[in-house]
């Protein structure tokens, strides 16, 4: 048997293993060869994948490794990946047991030079030569096969999560309807025929310039229901890095609908709470836009959109076994925990109840914990609850890296494929990766729309019960300005409504219209101020006075200490159970006439 007709000078092949050779064509292709004496055989199997590696260092050097992160997810690189690992399968194949063979004919004593100057081979190889050949081309498979086991895992898990409407992917096909339009506190029933199919309208990409705004939701899918109990507008500046999350709780109601087929259906407002929204439309092809599972995603992101002021090209949803299983395949997520979490009634799968405690401080939590910090509420309230789940994204932000993904690549892979779920075209992947790469997550703001002072909160309000609803207007003037604000006075006038004092001011000057002004003033600070129309106990004051009732000074010492600083006087505490306020101010002839600025 003819290994070739290569020329070979004389003195140069060397009687050496054929397992060698072998071998060293298995670290790349060519060094087997070499080690036989074959140099220009060994440069003719190297030259290719030198080149291949040269042209694949030079694309690499063009994009930072979270770009490269965004191009690997792309369908044509991961079918590109799996062909030219076929190619270099057959090829290192080749290159082995080309080695091999040079190797078997100088190392056989039957081993001579022809005429031609090529080798001669005897057509008896030992057994043991044999079996070690096939021990390295085995070992040599198991890489490749390796390779496109990773490839065919990351090919299958996006593509659901990038199609959802694709055949297989969302939830069970035999799912009921569940879409009407429901009475104020109910779900509604199907209604018994449905309209035309609402097509969608063409939308252009995002441009990579203009500001970029992404629906995050949580939803919460225990017992065959799907809440989106969290909905978080993250909003991107291109030309700054800046970003802000925009949360609306998910017992808003009577969120205004745009114009169109859902205003149609259902009026001027959705009556339900908005985490309701998305069951009662995804089954509606005449309501919104896209297939059985993005339809509903799409009504969304147009009712926030409607709500915000602002254009949201796109979705991303992660549900409750997602997030704890994504978690749990980056090792965990360390949350600085500024207030303890405790709950002597947490639900348990099964109808149990546990006791919740998570101490103040750093804390490194597993996925079930992670979700439960993001989740309890029965200690605090819904809107802590938001501060926690932004808190805990922004954690999970400034953690991830591509050294902490790439090993866990396997389980993380599993863990989102059935439970993430997105409109974000693959396409665009690098340049979001490279955006979001820029962004600082120390500097990225949290706005959660909570009462008074982005909305009105009815503790029961037959027959919707617990109910929150916004403020439309101071909503869509925090969402306008949330990139031209100083940060220092957002976060302040954060603060100040999330301590949610109520502040009444009272005209004790005499000056028409002033308490009104003053009211609509500090509300633009934070606080939930009012005029209510009622006189102090005397007029013509000359300074101005600020009483707290019933303990509101040390309760509320961030809305004391900036009234205090405001109208430079010092504030008396008084006990008045009779009293609903928390503080009241009476105006006088020295108190500074101030105003809001106009909405931008």
């Amino acid at each position: 048997m003819q290994a070739g007709h290569d020329s070979y000078p004389a003195g140069r092949l060397r009687r050496r293993s054929a397992f060698t050779a072998a071998f060293l064509s298995l670290l790349f292709p060519g060094l087997g060869q070499a080690y036989l004496g074959a140099t220009r055989r060994a440069l003719g199997w190297a030259a290719p994948p030198l080149l291949l590696g040269s042209l694949a260092a030079g694309f690499a050097v063009r994009f930072d490794a979270i770009e490269l992160a965004g191009i690997a997810l792309q369908t044509w690189f991961l079918g590109g990946v799996f062909a030219l690992n076929l190619v270099l399968l057959a090829y290192r194949g080749a290159s082995i047991y080309d080695a091999w063979l040079i190797g078997r004919a100088l190392d056989s004593p039957a081993g001579r030079r022809s005429s031609g100057g090529g080798l001669t081979l005897t057509r008896g190889a030992g057994t043991l030569s044999v079996a070690g050949l096939l021990a390295v081309l085995l070992v040599m498979s198991l890489a490749h096969v390796a390779v496109a086991r990773y490839d065919l895992l990351l090919a299958t898990t996006t593509a659901c999560i990038f199609n959802p409407d694709a055949e297989g992917c969302g939830p069970d096909e035999s799912e009921p309807p569940d879409a009407s339009p429901p009475a104020p506190g109910e779900t509604g029933t199907p209604e018994p025929s449905i309209g035309p199919a609402v097509t969608a309208p063409s939308v252009p990409p995002w441009d990579g310039q203009e500001r970029l705004n992404i629906l995050l939701i949580g939803a919460d899918e225990q017992g065959g229901g799907h809440n989106t109990d969290t909905l978080i507008t993250l909003s991107i500046d291109p030309q700054t890095n800046q970003a802000v999350m925009f949360q609306l709780p998910r017992d808003t109601v009577d969120v205004p609908l745009p114009a169109g087929p859902l205003r149609n259906f259902f009026g001027s407002v959705y009556a339900g709470k908005i985490n309701s929204f998305y069951v009662n439309v995804r089954n509606r092809p005449d309501l919104a836009p896209g297939g059985r599972n993005t339809r509903g995603y799409n009504a969304l992101k147009a009712v926030l959109g409607e709500l915000y002021g602002l254009d949201i090209k796109y979705y991303l949803e992660v549900n409750f076994r997602g997030f704890r299983d994504a978690v749990d395949a980056l090792g965990g997520v360390t949350i600085n925990v500024q207030v303890p979490v405790l709950d002597n009634d947490f639900p348990r799968p099964g109808d149990q109840r546990i006791r919740l405690f998570i101490p103040a401080g750093m804390q490194h939590m597993t996925g079930a914990e992670a979700l439960d910090y993001a989740r309890s509420r029965k200690s605090t309230n819904d809107f802590d609850r938001g501060a926690r789940q932004q808190r805990v994204l922004v954690s999970l932000r400034q953690q991830m890296d591509l050294s902490n993904i790439l090993p866990n690549i396997d389980s993380l892979a599993r863990a989102v494929g059935d439970n993430v779920r997105t409109d974000f075209p693959p396409e665009l992947l690098p340049q979001l990766l490279g955006l979001a790469d820029k962004i600082d997550a120390r500097s990225i703001r949290s706005v959660i729309f909570t009462p008074p002072y982005y909305q009105v909160e009815c503790l029961n309000c037959p027959p919707r019960g617990y109910i929150i609803q916004p403020r439309v207007e101071r909503i869509r003037a925090a969402v306008r300005e949330a990139f031209t604000i100083d940060p220092i006075f957002a976060e302040a006038r954060e603060a100040l409504a999330a301590e949610a004092a109520s502040v009444w001011v009272l005209n004790g000057s005499g000056r028409q219209g002033e308490a009104a002004t003053l009211a609509h003033y500090l509300s633009y600070l934070g606080m939930a101020a009012a005029a209510p129309n009622q006189r102090p106990d005397t007029s013509g004051l000359s300074d101005t006075t600020i009483r707290a009732y019933n303990g509101a000074e040390a309760d509320l010492p961030l809305t004391a200490a900036a009234l205090a600083e405001i109208f430079g006087v010092t504030i008396e505490p008084l006990t008045d159970p009779t009293v609903p306020a928390d503080f009241i101010v009476v105006t006088g002839v020295a108190t500074p006439q101030l105003t809001a600025p106009p909405a931008p």
